[in-house]
C-alpha cells in the first residue's frame, strides 16, 4: 500500500511538516477544492503522497505570489491537460497498432 501515490498514508501534521507549510494552509487547499483529504475513522485528515505534491506546487505558487484559489486552479488545468495529453497518446497508439 505504501507504493500507491494514492494511499492516505500521513497525518496533517505530518503532510504539513513534509510540505513546509502550516496545517491551515492544507485546510485551505481542501476548502479551495485542490484535493480533498481522505478521512481516517476518526475523521482525521489523511494525505496521499499525490496530495502532497499537489501541496507542495500550490506552496511553492503562493510563496511567488500567486493567489491561493489561481494558483489551485491552475494546478487542477494543468493536472486536467496532462490526463487529457495521455489519453490522446494512448488513442493514438490504439489506432496506430490497428492500421499495422
Amino acid at each position: 500500500m505504501l507504493d500507491d501515490d494514492d494511499y492516505p498514508a500521513y497525518t496533517m501534521g505530518r503532510a504539513a511538516e513534509i510540505v513546509g507549510t502550516s496545517q491551515e494552509f492544507l485546510r485551505r487547499l481542501d476548502e479551495a477544492k485542490l484535493f480533498t483529504p481522505f478521512r481516517s475513522a476518526g475523521g482525521h485528515r489523511r494525505y496521499s503522497r499525490y496530495q502532497l505534491r499537489l501541496a507542495v506546487r500550490a506552496r511553492e505558487m503562493v510563496d511567488a505570489g500567486t493567489a491561493l484559489e489561481a494558483a489551485c486552479r491552475i494546478i487542477i488545468l494543468e493536472d486536467q491537460l496532462e490526463e487529457a495529453l495521455a489519453e490522446n497518446r494512448r488513442i493514438q497508439r490504439e489506432q496506430s497498432a490497428e492500421s499495422a
